[in-house]
């Protein structure tokens, strides 16, 4: 790497600290049995809040044998400079460039990155398609919660990580070094890969089609599993964390250090995929949280700690690890914060001390806004619950609250929607009607409205996602019902974006070519409305022969075989089912901490006894 050349670049490009490196508890080293790169498809700044990157990250930098580095999206400056100069994508730690590792491994956390993917490849120098690559290409592997569904991507990535990614990482770093002892080259490599439980290489399965509508994903290589399933990490507690996590030289979206107290989720809202692809529950024991937040603290001069899982209100020592962190750090002046709480958690006594620190805003996610809504979607809360909580909160000090919905959920009407504008301005009321020496000075609440996108493994991924006429209706709608609010400021997301989201959620594998084809038109940073191109990728997809709508519009039934049925994310299938007939009826599913529900089905019922 021509680090002059490098250095002169860094001189004229957008916040240079993306690219240099060296940050604090950075880890490197000279020379490793086994180089990996991890690739994070999006900037610096959203890369380095990723908490299972940093796990990864430090993970295999236990290993002696292991060399793992970081790189992550070059910005549209950076990429055109790097163009311009003749100079490969690079990893932050050593510069070394990406097509001199053995393995580079993405990240998969939203559909609208897979374009940043193919720009990494490129600036690489490594081919865009597996079929193109040789034995002097490092392996492309890609892992993290799209993995579900990496069909969009099987074309592109040779292999995929389904699951949790501590252990499965590990023991696909050992076949790699077994493989380069016995000399086996790029294929025998894949094969012996695709032995690993949790790794999937979408090459040794073909998919079908009849008239253009999916038919099934078979298998071709006879060594293969039927079935890849998921991975698990079985004891969570004495699973490495991030050790001394590095400390950013510029300010990133999550600038705070995170302490994960549980994986997976037990209230089972029906939208939401990571309660279902994370399950089952998995805790951390108190004791090994508190010397976890000591080592995280002392070894990065943070002053906040976020408690973070799905629904951190719901681990079981919630009070006690409150108390006892605040004890421990009140004389650094050490923040807490709760990224997203149960509207039904009875945290009052906890908020109060936690704002005698410094009062950080509270996130709150009622989802709809009448309870028939709700319970259609099982979140399981009233209007009474969040009620009671934020005058709860509002007592204890807060005055800054978020609240989160979504439009455009199954069977939603006008009601609906108009019940989240009434909600609010209870909230507010809630707010205004106390006495002013027991609230702040003014109210900011933040009301924000996403798009609902269906996503596999979910009882909802079989239904039609409302048109991008629809949803815009309903924002208009919500937007003039909030007007007047006190207090109230009121955003939603772009539903062209939610769109495209919808199409590569639940897509097959002819979209990897208009994945290619978008990009070759100039797509890429998807996700950031300043160069999201809908008129590029409906020519994409027209030049493919393909439209969105056909993905996205239609309801599938349950006997329809799906693009992803040949993945064993461990929930049954008929669980599913099952969830959508409740959703239909109305009908609440328990929380499954008050007993099984049986989602894992006789297969992997020993799988969800952990917790």
């Amino acid at each position: 790497m021509d680090i002059s050349a490098l250095d002169a670049i860094l001189k004229n490009v957008e916040k240079p600290g993306r690219y240099t490196g060296g940050e604090w508890n950075i880890i490197v080293k000279e020379k490793a049995k086994l180089n990996i790169a991890l690739g994070f498809p999006d900037v610096y700044e959203i890369g380095m809040s990723h908490l299972g990157s940093r796990i990864l990250y430090h993970t295999l930098n236990l290993r002696e044998d292991i060399r793992c580095e970081r790189a992550y999206a070059p910005w549209t400056d950076m990429e055109e400079a790097l163009r311009e100069a003749g100079l490969p994508l690079f990893s932050l730690e050593t510069k070394t460039p990406l097509a001199e590792f053995d393995i580079v491994g993405f990240s998969l956390l939203y559909e609208m990155c897979y374009t940043n993917i193919l720009s990494m490849l490129e600036l690489a120098g490594i081919p865009l398609l597996c079929a193109d690559r040789n034995d002097l290409h490092p392996l492309i592997f890609a892992g993290g919660p799209c993995a579900c569904n990496s069909e969009p991507l099987a074309e592109i990535v040779d292999a995929v990580m389904i699951g949790d990614g501590e252990e499965l990482f590990l023991d696909v770093a050992d076949v790699c070094l077994k493989a380069r002892e016995q000399g086996l080259n790029r294929m025998e490599t894949l094969k012996a890969l695709a032995n690993v439980p949790g790794v999937y290489v979408p090459g040794f399965y073909e998919a079908t089609y009849n008239q253009g509508s999916f038919v099934e994903v078979k298998k071709l290589e006879k060594s293969a599993p039927d079935q890849p399933v998921r991975r698990i990490v079985k004891d969570l507690d004495s699973a490495p964390y991030i050790g001394k996590p590095i400390v950013p030289n510029i300010q990133i979206v999550h600038d705070r250090v995170a302490l994960e107290l549980f994986r997976g989720c037990t209230r089972g809202c029906r939208f939401c995929q990571a309660g279902y692809i994370y399950r089952p529950v998995r805790e951390r024991k108190l004791e090994t949280l508190l010397a976890m937040a000591k080592e995280l603290i002392a070894s990065t001069g943070y002053d906040e700690l976020s408690l973070f899982s799905l629904s951190s209100s719901d681990y079981s020592c919630i009070h006690e690890l409150i108390a006892e962190l605040l004890e421990k750090t009140k004389a650094q002046h050490i923040s807490l914060s709760l990224p997203s709480l149960r509207i039904d958690s009875f945290l009052q006594e906890e908020l109060e001390r936690m704002q005698s620190v410094r009062k950080a805003g509270l996130t709150f996610a009622p989802e709809a806004g009448t309870q028939r809504l709700r319970d259609v979607i099982n979140k399981g809360v009233t209007e009474e619950d969040l009620l009671r909580s934020v005058t709860g909160a509002f007592e204890a000090g807060w005055t800054s609250v978020k609240l989160y919905f979504m439009i455009g959920l199954p069977t939603e009407t006008d009601e609906d929607i108009l019940g989240i504008a009434q909600l609010c301005k209870k909230v507010s009321r809630a707010f205004y009607s106390l006495p002013k020496e027991k609230r702040g000075k003014g109210l900011r609440l933040s009301v924000s409205a996403s798009s609902f996108v269906p996503k596999p493994f979910t009882p909802f991924q079989w239904v039609a996602q409302d048109s991008v006429q629809e949803l815009r209706r309903k924002q208009m709608l919500l937007s003039q019902a909030l007007k007047g609010a006190r207090g109230v400021e009121f955003k939603y997301h772009e539903s062209g974006l939610s769109r495209l989201e919808a199409v590569f959620s639940r897509g097959d594998r002819r979209l990897g070519a208009v994945l290619i084809e978008a990009y070759r038109r100039g797509c890429r940073f998807d996700s950031w409305s300043e160069y999201f191109k809908p008129a590029a990728w409906e020519e994409a997809f027209e030049a493919c022969g393909l439209t969105m709508d056909e993905y996205i519009y239609r309801e599938r039934s349950v006997d329809e075989p799906l693009p992803w049925d040949h993945i064993d994310m461990l929930v049954d299938k008929n669980y599913l089912v099952a969830e959508r007939e409740n959703a239909l009826k109305e009908i609440v599913t328990p929380d499954c901490r008050l007993g099984c529900n049986g989602c894992f089905g006789e297969k992997h019922a020993d799988d969800c006894q952990l917790f």
